[in-house]
């Protein structure tokens, strides 16, 4: 834009010095030929287009016309002042909006999710719902966005329960349990451990470890647990197991006193008890299969130590990448070191911000 505005002022240049060689009849029956083709496309396109360097050249030749001869020409003073409250305009631009301020971004993302999430709420409940998160829309507000984004009313969006709401609630009230065994490294003595799973939370229970699991000592493991889990024994109703000879009528009977019903799978189905067959997979993928146990004793300690890091640490995919209860500091994005911290020497590792 710059070099088109030098090369006009050139090209003038060098037409005043070519005028300044001419007659002035020549120069005036040229001007009444200008003007005459001035008419002819007024005729033809009333309003010109001008770009900023012929306004520049216009705005600077004008003021050196006649007052009779500026009135008459295609730029008039009408012309540059109003190019000039439209320069103004366009330096100074304060808000001066009419109407309702916009709604976030974020702000109806949340509102899309939190419809897409519950599919009985209304207007007016995502309304209350944004307003404990200190967010204040209106009820067409949102009724706008949810419009926009298709998401039906909640006559129209409440369906009936789809199979992963109703699998993903009936797991935060059920258990799994099962057994492992691990052979010992000097006496190949083999060990079985008994564990307890919450299904929903992922939150894992080592109940025992014995060379004899009978149904005399499992039946003490779960009333062990059934103790342990207090008033929180109320949230679960359901214990799924195998056949195993180890599971009695007495263990029945522990659960069915506190209102668990033990669900048994059906025989040659280990999939049915699909949850605690990944925990042991899990175990001997990352603990069990890559150490040598020298004893009852060296197992207890070692699994102690994994259970630990399984239930606070360890990110699940089941749970957004969330450990079932995490014990792990809140991190300090103000500190850039990174600290590993060394598990069963040095076969697990945890990083978390250095204080």
């Amino acid at each position: 834009m710059s070099l088109r505005l030098l090369y006009l002022i050139f090209l003038r240049l060098v037409g005043l010095v070519v005028l300044l060689g001419r007659s002035s009849a020549s120069k005036n029956v040229e001007l009444l030929v200008l003007r005459h083709e001035v008419a002819v496309l007024r005729r033809g396109n009333p309003k010109p287009r001008l770009d900023w360097a012929d306004r520049a050249v216009f705005a600077a030749l004008v003021r050196l016309l006649p007052k009779a001869q500026r009135l008459r020409r295609l730029v008039t003073p009408g012309t540059i002042l109003r190019w000039h409250r439209r320069l103004v305009a366009a330096k100074w631009t304060y808000p001066h909006r009419v109407g309702r301020p916009p709604v976030d971004d974020a702000i109806a993302r949340l509102i899309e999710r939190m419809a897409t999430e519950n599919h009985s709420w209304g207007y007016k409940r995502i309304q209350g719902e944004l307003l404990k998160l200190g967010h204040r829309v209106g009820a067409s507000t949102i009724r706008r966005i949810l419009k926009r984004a298709h998401i039906p009313p909640a006559p129209v969006r409440d369906t009936d329960t789809t199979w992963r709401q109703f699998l993903r609630t009936q797991a935060s009230t059920m258990l799994a349990c099962d057994f492992f065994h691990i052979d010992c490294a000097l006496t190949l003595r083999r060990i079985y451990v008994f564990f307890v799973l919450e299904v929903g939370s992922r939150y894992v229970h080592i109940l025992g470890t014995t060379a004899n699991p009978d149904g005399e000592w499992t039946t003490q493991q779960i009333r062990n647990l059934v103790m342990d889990l207090g008033d929180r024994v109320d949230e679960f109703g359901f214990l799924i197991r195998d056949r195993a000879g180890q599971f009695s009528a007495s263990f029945d009977a522990v659960l069915a006193d506190v209102g668990i019903e033990a669900v048994r799978i059906p025989p040659r189905c280990p999939r049915a008890n699909c949850y605690a067959e990944r925990f042991v997979l899990t175990a001997r993928t990352e603990l069990t299969d890559r150490m040598l146990i020298l004893g009852e004793r060296h197992l207890r300690a070692v699994l102690a130590e994994y259970v630990w890091h399984y239930n606070g640490r360890r990110p699940h995919r089941a749970r957004e990448l969330r450990p079932p209860q995490p014990t792990h500091p809140v991190a300090d994005l103000n500190s850039q070191r990174i600290r590993r911290q060394r598990l069963l020497g040095g076969m697990i590792n945890e990083y978390e911000r250095a204080a």
